[in-house]
This record gives structure tokens, sequence and C-alpha cells, in this order.
């Protein structure tokens, strides 16, 4: 049977000394998907997004990428992390960059873009996410809301396959968050894939096309959102979910 996925995972396991973080992930994720992975806090959430982007080596297990076994000589991941791009909760902006720099260093330093198609594509990426209005401020001058949509551009840039998002709102005053979803909602809608790991239950449920659900180390759910916010199976995920209705 041909695989037909974008990313696929499988016996993924990830140990820091004799703590075990990761144990036999298996999953994959088609194009077009927006997954979202919940969990407690040390459940392994970011681990595993790391993991998939090769910022961490996993300790076993193999990712496959368009069916292809992703290897482990940097040039490849390299290769691979241009077309899987990263926003991060603390947006890893270059503080003596301005906005526009930040956005067009990527697509010329690794995409070897001519400086006119960079500074284009940089533009029409911003105006996407509200921010061309800053394009000469430096990160310092940005709210963390804007930060973070300076990141997204960045990652849009890429024009990458999939974007994956560390809790992209989880360093954000509350009422900054809401621009920074509003921003992925539109994305989702466009069909690019993403795979967030994210605390947002109401953004999870109404904009995920799955949810994988994580309690120590291992991914206990993997449902659609109308069922796991519903009708969830594993004891954790309903503890998990009861909070989130009492808060």
């Amino acid at each position: 049977m041909k695989d037909t996925s974008i990313i696929r995972v499988e016996e993924l396991g990830k140990s820091f000394g004799e703590h075990q973080v990761l144990r036999k992930i298996d999953f994959s994720v088609e194009k077009g998907e927006c997954v979202c992975i919940l969990g407690s806090s040390g459940s392994g959430k970011s681990t595993l997004l790391r993991c998939i982007n090769q910022l961490e080596t996993q300790t076993c297990g193999k990712i496959y990428f368009h069916g292809q076994e992703l290897g482990r000589k940097q040039k490849e991941i390299n290769t691979y992390r241009s077309k899987v791009g990263m926003v991060f909760q603390s947006f890893n902006l270059f503080n003596n960059m301005t906005v526009l720099q930040n956005c067009m260093e990527g697509t010329r330093r690794v995409l070897h873009l001519p400086k006119e198609e960079a500074h284009s594509r940089a533009i029409t990426n911003l105006k996407s996410v509200g921010m061309a209005p800053f394009i000469n401020a430096y990160p310092a001058q940005l709210s963390g809301g804007q930060k973070q949509r300076v990141a997204i551009a960045r990652g849009l840039c890429m024009n990458p396959e999939v974007l994956l998002f560390d809790e992209p709102t989880s360093a954000l005053d509350p009422e900054m968050v809401g621009d920074v979803l509003n921003v992925m909602k539109s994305l989702a809608k466009e069909n690019l894939t993403m795979l967030i790991v994210t605390h947002e239950m109401d953004f999870a449920r109404d904009v995920s096309s799955r949810v994988l659900f994580m309690d120590r180390g291992y991914i206990v759910e993997d449902v659609p959102p109308e069922e796991f916010f519903t009708a969830p199976k594993h004891p954790r995920a309903k503890e998990f979910l009861s909070r989130f209705i009492a808060g």
C-alpha cells in the first residue's frame, strides 16, 4: 500500500540519560491536516515536535518524509528543515535584524533566492499576518504577539510543506493570543499542513482535523476533535478535559 503521508513517525523513542520522555510513538500526518497535540506539561509534546524537526535526535525509531526515511547527515536534515518549518514559543527572531531582514534571511541563505524575490516573498507573507507596517522595526520594538506573527511569516517565507508550532501562544499576554490564533486559523483554511502543540483547547476543538493526546511519553488518543472533546476514551484524557471544562 502506497504511503501517502507527508510525515510518518514509527516506533519513536527519546531518552535523556535514564529519563525516557517518548515511548513507541507511531502516527502520520497527511497533506492538508491540522493536527493538534495536547497533554499535560511533561507528557512529551514539545520533545516530540523537536524530534520531528531534528532539533533533538531520537534515541530509537524512524521518521519518514514522503515515504523516505530521514537520514542523519546534516545536509539531509537541512534540506528537510527547509520544507518542515518550526515556530517556537519564544519567537527566536534575530534581534539585530529588522522584521523584513528576519523574513528574508532564510530564503536568501538556505533557498538562495535572489534578493528581489526574497523581498517580495517577505512582504507578501508579512501582509498576510498583518505585520507589513512594521517591516523596518526591530524585535525589541514589537509586542509578543507581533513577534510571533513575524515568526510565522518568516516560516511561511520558506514555502514549507509542513509548519510545526511549539506552544506558539504560551509566552503571550492573554490579549495578544487571539491575533496569533486568527493567523493560524487562516492558515488552516488554506490547507497548510500543520502540527501544533497547544494548550488552547477551543482552538484545538474548532480548527484541528485530528487530536493527539499524550500522556507520559505515549500517544494514548489519536482521534477527530469532535470525538476527543465529547467522548474521550482514555482515563487521563477524561481527567485532562474535565479540568478544561471546569475552567
